[in-house]
C-alpha cells in the first residue's frame, strides 16, 4: 500500500508542473503584458510610458522566458515565468497589480471565513444527502421512492440564485431571523454563516439525492446483497450496513472531489452574503481585473483539485482491499 501511495504522490509533481505552465501560458502568453497594463489602467488617454511604467512596478517588463541582458544564471531568474511562476511553487503569490496588498496574507485571512461556512455545509449536507437516498432506496419501487425522485428533480432544477434570494427575503426580511449580509469572526458568527449553511445544504439536496441513491440501487442488486438475503438478513441491515460500506468508493470519490471548495469558498454564497472569503475574493479580483489576484486563486484552485484527486485514491486503499493488493 506504501508503493501505492507514494506512485501516487509522484504522479501528482508534473501534473502540477504543468499546471503551472497552462496558467503561465494563459496569462502572459495569450493575454500580454500590454495588455494587461491597458486595462488595469483604462484604454482612454494611455500612452505606451505610462504602460511601461505600469509594467516596470510590477516586474511585468521582464522577458518571458530568457533574458539576454544579462549573464549567468539571471538569464533564467530575471524573467517573468520564474518571478510569478516558479515562485508559486512556494506559495509565494506576491502582490496584486491594483494596490500592491500581500495576496498570501489576503488568503490566509479570508479563508477562515470560506472555511466557516463551507465546513458545516458539507458535513451536514452530506449527512442529509446520504440519509434521505438511503431512505428512498430503502422504500424502492414505492411511492416514496417515485415521489421523492420528483422531488429530488424539481430541487436541483432551481437555480442557487433563486435559494439565495428567497432565503434572504423569508429569513432575513420578512422573519428577520438571519442579517442579509455581513459576517463577524468572534462570538456572533453563528448568526451570520447559519442561513447561508442551510442555503447551500437545500440548494445541493436535490442532485445530492439523486446521485446516492442511484449508487444504492446499483449495490442492492449485487450478488453479495443476494446472498445475505438469502441468508435472512432484513433489508435494513442489508442497506444500511452492506451496501453503504460497499459504496464508499463512488462516494468517496465525490466527496474528496468537493475539497477545493472548502477552501475557496462559494462564488455566489459569498458575494450575495458579503462575506469576506475567498469566494468574494476572487470576484473581486475578476472585476477589478487584478491577474495577479485572479491568476494565485487559479493556481492555488488547481492545487487544491489535485491534492484532493490524490486523496481519494489514498482513501481508496482504506475502503477496498483489492487497491492494497495491487
Amino acid at each position: 500500500m506504501l508503493t501505492y501511495i507514494i506512485r501516487r504522490t509522484l504522479y501528482a509533481i508534473p501534473i502540477l508542473i504543468g499546471v503551472n505552465i497552462l496558467v503561465f501560458l494563459l496569462f502572459f502568453v495569450v493575454n500580454s503584458p500590454d495588455q494587461m497594463a491597458r486595462k488595469i489602467l483604462g484604454e482612454k488617454n494611455i500612452t505606451q510610458e505610462d504602460v511601461d511604467n505600469w509594467k516596470k512596478q510590477n516586474g511585468y517588463h521582464l522577458p518571458l522566458w530568457f533574458n539576454t541582458d544579462v549573464s549567468g544564471s539571471k538569464h533564467f531568474t530575471e524573467t517573468i515565468f520564474f518571478q510569478k511562476s516558479i515562485k508559486l511553487f512556494v506559495f509565494d503569490f506576491g502582490t496584486s497589480d491594483r494596490n500592491n496588498i500581500d495576496i498570501t496574507s489576503q488568503i490566509s485571512q479570508r479563508m477562515w471565513a470560506s472555511f466557516a461556512i463551507a465546513l458545516p455545509t458539507f458535513l451536514l449536507g452530506l449527512s442529509v444527502n446520504i440519509t434521505f437516498s438511503m431512505i428512498v432506496a430503502y422504500y424502492r419501487a414505492t411511492y416514496v421512492d417515485f415521489w421523492g425522485t420528483i422531488l429530488a428533480v424539481i430541487l436541483m432544477s432551481v437555480s442557487a440564485l433563486f435559494y439565495i434570494i428567497g432565503g434572504q427575503w423569508i429569513f432575513g426580511k420578512i422573519l428577520r431571523l438571519f442579517p442579509i449580509s455581513g459576517y463577524d469572526a468572534g462570538p456572533n458568527m453563528f448568526k451570520f454563516v447559519a442561513l447561508p449553511v442551510v442555503i447551500g445544504i437545500v440548494s445541493g439536496i436535490g442532485a445530492g439525492v439523486r446521485f446516492y441513491r442511484t449508487i444504492f440501487l446499483e449495490e442492492v442488486n449485487q450478488d453479495y446483497v443476494r446472498t445475505a438475503r438469502a441468508k435472512g438478513l432484513s433489508e435494513r441491515i442489508i442497506l444500511f450496513k452492506h451496501a453503504l460500506k460497499n459504496a464508499m468508493i463512488p462516494i468517496l470519490t465525490s466527496v474528496v472531489s468537493t475539497i477545493p471548495y472548502l477552501f475557496l469558498g462559494s462564488l455566489l454564497i459569498e458575494a450575495f452574503f458579503a462575506i469576506p472569503g475567498l469566494g468574494s475574493f476572487i470576484i473581486e479580483a475578476i472585476q477589478a481585473q487584478d491577474f495577479a489576484i485572479v491568476r494565485s486563486m487559479v493556481y492555488l484552485g488547481s492545487v487544491l483539485y489535485i491534492i484532493s484527486l490524490l486523496l481519494t485514491d489514498i482513501s481508496y486503499t482504506l475502503v477496498d482491499p483489492r487497491v492494497r493488493f495491487e
